[in-house]
């Protein structure tokens, strides 16, 4: 009897290690990628190795765990997903029996964890190490800059504690809510990341429809148009002798001109870009111009329309069934059953909807005016700007499991402490967010299909110079030819 207590030990303690490893190298590879990333939008500083240089270093490596714990928290429940159907097709192979209910439950924990870490602890002491200097009157250093930094998470801290007290008393005054309040690790840290989950929630509610929408203009300036009733040579053409006569007031020869030098520098980049678009339009296949487009606005289209169609589908079973809520569904165990009624292909499909929103989601919150000052640019961002990026694809990110299950994209039950949260038992506030992403949605495509046909409609009634319509143009739709004719579908 003692023998196989030992036996088992060991095996416990060997999948341990197993999990572990498993856990560092996937961690290890999104931290690698992630540094990359950050390092292409950095903003290049000099080489000198003083007190600044430091802090940035410390700061970049911050802020690339926090974007490694991001990508972790969007592809946790894809997944998830996969592992779950893979022990399904193969429940007795001896190769994958690493891939276990433990190592996904104890993924999701981690990632829960590290995401309170970071949005409470590592980018707030980015912030501030950045932002210090040293208490006035001590001695200038690194040391003093670690001493304020600390001062002020500390007093940081006891804010949001004390805002927690607070509310805790007026909203629910009683002994077992204050005395839970002194259990830091089962209930403050939960329930504060349920709080945070449901901000992100709400932001992907604002930033998913306007990026789905959003995503159609990205897509058309990333890949080539169909050429259709067009003549690129002559526009080339127009725009070299543009950049000639730029290039000639630049140099001097129209000293009569009153721009200046930096509006004229502008004006050239703006033809050059121009410029360079064409030339790669022109250089184009006739397969990518003609073929690639299409097909890729169709995709576009159809993920948006399945996307919308799967919630108001949901909304259909949240009104007939209670187990469709988020908090009604019983964790069945990891390989045990399919969540997905059509098996492999279902889960194919939730796991490209589910990177579909994420994508959409982020290009959505750099399409609002009111984070249009954190949107990064290639080489020239500030480490105060990354940590903002960072902290808002953080808040997005965690919330993405939150909203698939929510709007019904999968019925992959919510591991760990992402299941924990008091708001997805309220039905009615689970309805309400399901009515309003399909509206707004279907709003924001209808805008922006129709946007071309309501701008003739105001030009040919002469209301076009009231500027009833604010929808955003696409440059290149804008654009007119030499002969005066709009180039425009």
């Amino acid at each position: 009897m003692d023998e196989d207590d030992v036996t088992i030990r060991e095996q416990n303690f060997h999948s341990q290690v197993r999990e572990y490893i498993i856990c560092f190298l996937l961690f290890a590879v999104l931290y690698i990628v992630s540094y990359f990333i950050i390092t292409r939008y950095k903003r290049k500083t000099d080489d000198h190795e003083d007190e600044d240089a430091i802090v940035n270093r410390i700061s970049l490596y911050l802020c690339t765990f926090t974007l490694a714990v991001s990508a972790g928290a969007v592809l946790l429940l894809p997944f998830s997903i996969i592992s779950n159907e893979i022990l399904l097709s193969f429940p007795k192979n001896y190769y994958i029996q690493w891939l276990n209910g433990s190592l996904i439950h104890g993924l999701w924990n981690l990632v829960s964890l590290f995401s309170n870490l970071c949005l409470f602890v590592l980018m707030p002491f980015a912030y501030f190490f950045l932002e210090s200097e040293g208490f006035a009157g001590s001695k200038k250093g690194i040391r003093a800059r670690v001493l304020e930094t600390f001062v002020m998470l500390f007093l940081l801290g006891l804010l949001i504690l004390g805002i927690v007290w607070v509310a805790s008393a007026l909203i629910d005054n009683d002994a077992a809510s204050m005395e839970s309040l002194y259990d830091l690790w089962e209930f403050y840290l939960p329930y504060l990341y349920s709080c945070i989950s449901l901000m992100g929630g709400l932001l992907l509610l604002m930033c998913t429809p306007v990026g789905l929408s959003r995503m159609f203009t990205v897509m058309g300036q990333l890949i080539v148009k169909p050429t259709i009733l067009e003549d690129l040579d002559e526009q080339i053409y127009c725009i070299h002798l543009q950049e000639e006569a730029l290039q000639r007031r630049l140099n001097g020869s129209a000293s009569h001109s009153q721009c200046s030098p930096l509006h004229l520098h502008k004006e050239l980049d703006n033809v050059r870009s121009q410029k360079n678009k064409l030339e790669r339009r022109k250089k184009a296949s006739a397969w990518e111009k003609n073929l690639l487009y299409p097909i890729v606005m169709l995709i576009l289209l159809t993920g948006t329309t399945i996307s919308v169609l799967l919630v108001a589908l949901n909304i259909l079973y949240l009104l007939v069934d209670e187990t469709a809520m988020p908090k009604g569904s019983k964790e069945r165990g990891l390989g045990n059953a399919s969540l997905s009624t059509f098996g492999v292909v279902q889960a194919a499909v939730e796991i490209i909807l589910m990177i579909y929103l994420m994508v959409s989601s982020v290009v959505g919150f750099y399409s609002l005016r009111l984070f249009e000052g954190l949107t990064p640019r290639k080489d020239d961002t500030t480490m105060t700007t990354i940590i903002g990026c960072c902290v808002s694809i953080l808040v997005l990110s965690s919330a993405l499991p939150v909203m698939s299950r929510t709007l019904g994209i999968t019925r992959f039950d919510l591991l760990g402490d992402f299941g924990r949260f008091n708001w997805l038992g309220n039905f009615y506030i689970v309805v309400s967010y399901n009515l309003l992403f399909a509206v707004v949605t279907t709003l924001c495509l209808v805008r922006k299909f129709t946007s071309a046909v309501r701008e003739e409609l105001l030009k040919a009634l002469g209301l076009d110079k009231l500027h009833l319509s604010n929808s955003p143009t696409d440059p290149e739709v804008a654009k007119h030819s030499a002969n005066g004719h709009q180039k425009s579908l």
